[in-house]
């Protein structure tokens, strides 16, 4: 069909060359169009984008390269191909550097035209492709989540999967990896992003106040309940309930849950009108919760009920570079908040990072980047900046004095080796100590990492090495 054949448009001033150039286009499968003028391409570049245009650099109105800028600028989604009879290797260039696809100097044969276009059109449709598999499968912001690393887009895609779904999710992670915010995103993933997203953390709300701010209670239902209340349940109807740290609620009232989750209806706490519901439960711990269910402190029966659709949220320290993004997020959003001037790390700051295993996680990190903002200045922060337990300890130096007569032995060391050889000794043993984690022995020994990776190639030089 027509309309799936790529659209080529010719911006060409001379009437005669312009047939000429569609002529040599006849055989191939596009739609070839033609305008004159720098204002009509742009009137037809702003209604619809062709996937190549063939653009003459001198027009009677304005410049062909005023027509590339603006594609340039404007990112408009077309292969540009120049041409011109007044060629220099400037104009190339700058041709090149707003994005033109290739060069064709006048006088040109249809070939030459032909198999331009064919690389640039096919150059178009890869560009599209890739732009397509990065837009749907590879994604560094995703609601408020921040990260590129493959463990994090195997969530998204597992919250894209789930959140048409009314079925529970059940969220495993750290404490600090997010459980809430992968909750929060599926609410906004699915059709009921219109209505509440009530999140209870089970672990923070004390035992006997739990089931009424679940349920809620009527009025008179205990002492200090002077009125009626309604719980997250009803406050939920339509939307998402997310109850966070399950495995900390009493064996009762987890009977109660079940019974809720399966009919969708409850009391409030010493009511005796039934309530009916609509509601999509998450839940969440930190904890195993099969391990919970092994230990008799978690219901089989609801265990079940509830882990539908698992998620499991990696570590931070499994989550390779999202360290850096993260860090540098966070940077830029406290900085400007109290009003810092923070732009970046230096290397040994992030080496640090690098080298730490945030058993926190992104809460962890969060907390630290504030920290570092609301005490100190500067344009870069500082290894000298980070509060503990990342600060760099300094240790005491153990050094003395030595005799010259003493040459074979010092402070119990059999013979004195190369200074080299004590460093290479020094730095191979902190790396084997990290497991080959070279940014995270750079910091434990006080070094850049390059600093590092420098020597190392010397001593492969070296004769003894």
């Amino acid at each position: 069909m027509d309309s799936e054949k790529p659209q080529v448009l010719i911006v060409e001033d001379s009437p005669a060359l312009a047939e000429v150039y569609a002529a040599y286009l006849r055989e191939e499968p596009y739609l070839v169009s033609h305008v004159a003028d720098g204002c009509s391409a742009l009137n037809w570049l702003e209604r619809r984008p062709p996937q190549a245009l063939v653009l003459d650099l001198k027009l009677p109105d304005i410049d062909g390269m005023d027509v590339l800028k603006h594609i340039h600028q404007q990112q408009v989604p077309t292969s540009v191909v120049i041409i011109t009879g007044h060629g220099s290797v400037d104009t190339a260039v700058d041709a090149m550097r707003y994005g033109a696809f290739d060069f064709i100097e006048k006088p040109f044969d249809a070939k030459r035209l032909k198999v331009t276009l064919r690389n640039a059109l096919d150059r178009q449709s890869l560009t599209a492709l890739v732009d397509s598999i990065t837009e749907d499968f590879h994604r560094e912001h995703y609601h408020d989540f921040i990260g590129g690393s493959l463990k994090m887009q195997a969530v998204y895609r597992i919250i894209d999967s789930a959140a048409a779904s009314k079925a529970t999710v059940f969220i495993t992670g750290e404490s600090g990896s997010g459980k809430e915010v992968c909750a929060e995103a599926i609410h906004k993933q699915s059709a009921r992003r219109q209505k509440p997203f009530i999140a209870l953390n089970c672990a923070a709300i004390p035992r006997d106040l739990i089931e009424t701010e679940i349920f809620g209670h009527v009025k008179g239902a205990f002492t200090g309940a002077v009125s009626e209340r309604k719980g997250a349940a009803e406050m939920a109807d339509g939307g998402t309930l997310f109850l966070d740290e399950i495995g900390e609620m009493d064996l009762d009232l987890q009977s109660k849950l079940l019974r809720f989750v399966q009919t969708g209806s409850f009391q409030r706490v010493g009511g005796t009108r039934q309530q009916n519901v609509d509601v999509r439960f998450i839940c969440a711990t930190n904890r195993d919760p099969l391990e919970l269910v092994r230990q008799g402190r978690f219901r089989e029966d609801l265990y079940y009920r509830l882990h539908v659709i698992p998620v499991g949220l990696p570590p931070l320290r499994d989550r390779g570079d999202d360290l850096l993004l993260l860090a540098d997020h966070f940077l830029k959003a406290f900085s400007e908040e109290e009003g810092k001037g923070f732009r970046d790390f230096d290397a040994d700051a992030l080496a640090v990072l690098q080298g730490y295993d945030w058993p926190g996680n992104v809460r962890q990190l969060q907390n630290v980047v504030r920290n570092i903002v609301v005490l100190n200045e500067g344009d870069k922060v500082r290894a000298s900046m980070l509060p503990p337990p990342l600060e760099i300890k300094s240790t005491p130096s153990t050094e003395r004095s030595v005799p010259e007569s003493e040459t074979s032995t010092v402070a119990g060391i059999s013979e004195i080796k190369p200074l080299w050889l004590t460093e290479k000794g020094a730095i191979e043993a902190a790396i084997s100590v990290c497991k080959g984690n070279i940014p995270r022995a750079a910091a434990l020994l006080e070094v850049s990492p390059s600093t590092i990776y420098r020597k190392r190639q010397a001593w492969a030089q070296e004769p003894d090495a």
